[in-house]
């Protein structure tokens, strides 16, 4: 049986990829192997959003290319964004290289494995899984990604996922439900939807607010303790949205929205629009739509022609938005980004000094959120042992998306005489705070009706450790769905 590893680099958006790449591979007979010493195919699936995020592709597979000349590896694949970037270059350039799939060609795997797929004709990437689709699920059986929707319209100056994506495309409502019916069915308790802009979710199917009436459905699914949904689009917030979010337990109160400045300057070289008064203006009606929401977004500084007016407004913007988890991404070039031929370039050393003073002042709000949870009681997903200390145990609470926000430390697991175990849903006492993170104790581990009990993992061959090589969190187990 020929051995596969996948490295799976990137956003959630690309690890859904892998996780399809892997199931049409694994329901064709190939193991998949945590050891890239011993995978006689070795795929890396890239991305290619940022600068960092582009080196970090290119280091990938050039140190997956010396297991073809050290270990069993026979085949190197090149799958992902970097691939719509450089397809040609790649060939060129890394002759360990033995076949490119692209964004638009994920279902195309197995040819790429067993025969020869070097080079196809450019043309906009249109692939978009459904619930039949095989997929091996790598998260912890108690969470799983949804991808709902693929590809992007708006024309931000600074970002090229329409080019590497194509153009935005919705998922069919049904086959989403049944996906997130087969996942709680296998033991998910969360879901996170995911897109490029899931708030344009439906649109082209036709559907009006499709999104809020995506997770009303959702929200019916018994067995699901949390749905949640990234990449909120500023605009496309309805009330109609925030009203669903409101009225249903399951929706989790939080909302991701990516605002990237707060200048109106800055947002209108970025082809963003509005400014920070607008934004201040809907997250007041988000607050008192939803009570308790968590609130994240990201920014990027040093954008071209940002100014130091510009820089400060955003600033001031943060310190009166107080929100709840906040990201910042440094302003790179990108060749064929709108972008990047705009004059009124920031330096580098500035751009690190003003993402820096940004997390400090993000830092404190932070650190004062969180302090009034302090001596409160909440409902928390039980994560498992920490990577970091395995006599420590991870939860997270409802205002907290799996990977991207803080967590919450658990000192004692055990109530009675009984501990509390991975996808657990337990009342917390929070008996201390810290910047990012809380230190709670179980207090309660939630019976059977409130949360079901998780049946024990079906694991194909050999995907019982795929982690180690994908390089992505992940549970006890993987398992094939479809």
């Amino acid at each position: 049986m020929t051995k596969v590893g996948f490295v799976s680099l990137g956003c959630p958006k690309n690890l859904v990829d892998s996780e399809v790449m892997m199931g049409i591979l694994s329901r064709q007979g190939y193991e998949l192997t945590p050891r890239a010493d011993e995978a006689e195919v070795l795929v890396v699936n890239t991305c290619s959003f940022i600068e960092a995020a582009q080196k970090e592709s290119v280091d990938a597979i050039l140190e997956m290319a010396e297991h073809k000349k050290f270990g069993a590896a026979k085949k190197l694949i090149v799958a992902g964004c970097l691939v719509e970037r450089y397809r040609a270059q790649i060939l060129e350039q890394v002759p360990e290289v033995d076949a490119i799939v692209g964004t638009g060609e994920v279902e195309r795997i197995l040819e790429a494995v067993e025969g020869d797929l070097r080079m196809l004709p450019a043309a906009p990437p249109a692939f978009l899984y459904h619930d039949l689709t095989p997929r091996v699920v790598t998260t912890p059986r108690h969470a799983a990604y949804i991808k709902i929707a693929e590809g992007c319209d708006h024309p931000c100056t600074f970002c090229i996922i329409p080019q590497l994506r194509g153009k935005f495309r919705s998922r069919r409502f049904e086959s989403v439900v049944r996906e997130a019916q087969n996942l709680a069915a296998a033991g998910a308790r969360e879901i996170t939807l995911i897109g490029q802009d899931t708030t344009s979710y439906g649109q082209d199917l036709g559907l009006r607010d499709g999104l809020a009436q995506l997770l009303a459905r959702l929200a019916q699914v018994e067995d699901l303790l949390w749905v949640r949904f990234l990449y909120a689009y500023p605009n496309r917030v309805t009330q109609k949205l925030l009203d669903t979010l409101a009225s249903h337990p399951r929706i989790a109160r939080y909302m991701d929205m990516p605002l990237q400045h707060a200048s109106r300057n800055v947002l209108a070289r970025m082809k963003r629009g509005s400014h920070g008064d607008a934004f201040l203006k809907l997250l007041e009606r988000i607050r008192a739509t939803i009570p308790g929401v968590s609130l994240r977004t990201s920014f990027i500084v040093g954008f071209p022609g940002e100014t130091e007016s510009d820089f400060a407004e955003l600033c001031d913007f943060v310190r009166a938005a107080k929100l709840d988890w906040m990201g910042v991404f440094e302003y790179s070039d990108v060749d064929n980004a709108a972008s990047f031929p705009l004059s009124d370039k920031v330096d580098a050393a500035t751009i690190t000094d003003r993402r820096n003073q940004l997390m400090a002042i993000q830092k404190r709000i932070s650190r004062e959120n969180l302090r009034a949870k302090k001596g409160t009681t909440a409902i928390a997903l039980v994560e498992g042992p920490s990577k970091d200390n395995p006599l420590v145990w991870e939860a997270r609470l409802e205002g907290m998306a799996p990977e991207i926000d803080g967590k919450v430390y658990l000192t004692d697991i055990e109530v009675a005489g009984q501990a509390a175990e991975t996808g657990d849903v337990a009342r917390v006492e929070i008996t201390k705070t810290d910047n990012y993170d809380l230190i709670a104790r179980v207090v309660e581990i939630l019976p059977r009706s409130v949360a079901p009990a998780i049946a024990p993992p079906s694991i194909p061959p050999g995907a019982h450790a795929v982690e180690q090589l994908t390089r992505i969190s992940t549970g006890a187990a993987l398992r094939v769905l479809g």
